[in-house]
């Protein structure tokens, strides 16, 4: 079984997104024999953002080891921070790189179809203030329907809350995210 681990919290060891991220690779580490683990983070060695050099070819060789790495996860494990609402921009660089048409989704005559099922995606999402179910929250509903879209039902999401707020805000709302990690499945590799 392989797990593509995706960091892209620019915050570094104050990060709660990689806490987050790193606690739950490490329960599927601890839980499933012969697991594969792939670390990439997109602060460090961030992708190009999608332009029309991209789109030519300027960077094939970056973009087909990042579908490549995509296509092989089983498990998907994301850090996704909230900057401003949403994602950072480094995530939405790689999924600008994942979703390819006539790879990961393609269009029929009855409307899209994803190409990418039978993978699970948790998301490990940090967030400095309240949003989950308020119209402030376009982070969960944007990664759900990324990911719905590549034909990926199976999608978790640990998330810490108002960290911002006070310092014991963030403990508690830690601690209610790790106490929140779901459980692995053991897959046949």
């Amino acid at each position: 079984m392989k797990l593509l681990h995706i960091d892209s919290s620019a915050l570094g060891a104050q990060s709660v997104s990689r806490e987050l991220s790193a606690a739950i690779v490490a329960r599927w580490a601890d839980t499933v024999p012969g697991l594969e683990v792939i670390h990439r983070d997109l602060d460090s060695e961030p992708l190009p953002h999608l332009t029309g050099k991209s789109l030519a070819g300027a960077d094939a060789d970056e973009a087909a080891r990042t579908l490549a790495q995509f296509q092989q996860a089983d498990v998907l494990v994301i850090g996704a921070p909230m900057y401003n609402f949403s994602v950072p921009s480094t995530l939405k660089a790689w999924i600008d790189r994942i979703a390819v048409a006539g790879k990961t989704f393609r269009y029929t005559e009855n409307g899209p179809e994803g190409l990418a099922g039978g993978k699970t995606v948790i998301i490990a999402s940090a967030r400095g203030g309240i949003h989950s179910n308020a119209p402030t929250d376009f982070q969960e509903p944007f990664l759900r329907q990324v990911f719905g879209f590549l034909g990926i039902t199976d999608i978790h999401f640990v998330r810490a809350e108002g960290i911002a707020y006070s310092p014991q805000h963030r403990t508690d709302a830690i601690a209610a995210a790790l106490a929140s990690i779901p459980a692995p499945l053991r897959k046949a590799a």
